[in-house]
Parts: C-alpha cells; sequence; structure tokens
C-alpha cells in the first residue's frame, strides 16, 4: 500500500502530503476498496499536453490524466497533474487553489476506483463524488 508525491518538469511540492495520503486512503476504503500503488505525478502543460496526444489521442492540455492499473478491488495507477491548468481552474471558478487541486487529486482516485465522466449523467455522479470527498476533508482532515 503506498501513495507517492512526485513532479516532472516543474517544480511542485504538495503541502500537507501525510495529511492528504491519509485522506485519499480513507476514501478508497470507505468506498469498500484496498489501496495498491498510487503515483502522483505534478507537472507543467507542456508535460500533460504530450502524454495526452500521445496515449490518449487528445490535441489539448487538461488538468488531470489517470492511467488505470488496479486489478479487482486494489487501487493502483499513475496520476498526472497539471499545477498551471489546476491554478487556472481555480481562477475560473473563483475558489482557491488547494480546494481544486485536492478535486482533481480525488478525480484521478475516483476514476481508479470506475468513475466516468463521458456523458452528462457520468460527470454529474463523479462531480457528487468529489465533493462528498472533499466535504469529508473538510470536516476530518482540517
Amino acid at each position: 500500500m503506498s501513495i507517492f508525491f512526485d513532479s516532472i518538469d516543474i517544480e511542485y511540492i504538495l503541502e500537507n502530503e501525510s495529511i492528504i495520503r491519509r485522506w485519499i486512503i480513507e476514501v478508497i476504503e470507505n468506498k469498500q476498496f484496498r489501496v495498491g500503488e498510487i503515483n502522483y505525478i505534478f507537472c507543467s502543460d507542456e508535460y500533460i499536453y504530450k502524454i495526452n496526444k500521445k496515449f490518449l489521442g487528445h490535441d489539448y492540455t487538461t488538468d488531470v490524466i489517470t492511467f488505470d492499473y488496479s486489478k479487482k478491488n486494489i487501487i493502483s495507477g499513475d496520476i498526472l497533474i497539471s499545477i498551471p491548468t489546476v491554478s487556472l481552474n481555480a481562477e475560473f471558478y473563483k475558489v482557491p487553489f488547494f480546494h481544486e487541486l485536492l478535486r482533481v487529486i480525488i478525480h484521478g482516485v475516483l476514476h481508479l476506483m470506475g468513475y466516468k465522466d463521458s456523458t452528462e449523467e457520468e460527470k454529474s455522479l463523479m462531480r457528487s463524488a468529489e465533493d462528498l470527498a472533499l466535504l469529508f476533508f473538510e470536516t476530518n482532515f482540517r
């Protein structure tokens, strides 16, 4: 059981790493899954754009990309997060950067647990799960 945070192509150090790690683990376990190995990689827009184009065929940048290596109920994967895009999204939605970062951190985990966001219905379910996880963070980890 391991959750790692690293950066590539950008200098970013996650604050409150141990608290965030505990939160992620509890969200996963509360949904009856187990933690395998999850690697968070904080990166630049340029880096995530290249990965998005190469592996997903998308010709644009994004805030988060999840590569799922989960087996049965053991959650594992690589989650790439573009720090500049998270910052822009925080400004756009008028929320603190840390709040938006937590949202994309848990968004990646929710993908690993089977949540999708292709249709409007899936997006709504994903957003509800994100909101619930963020509320859980605010009430138990602040």
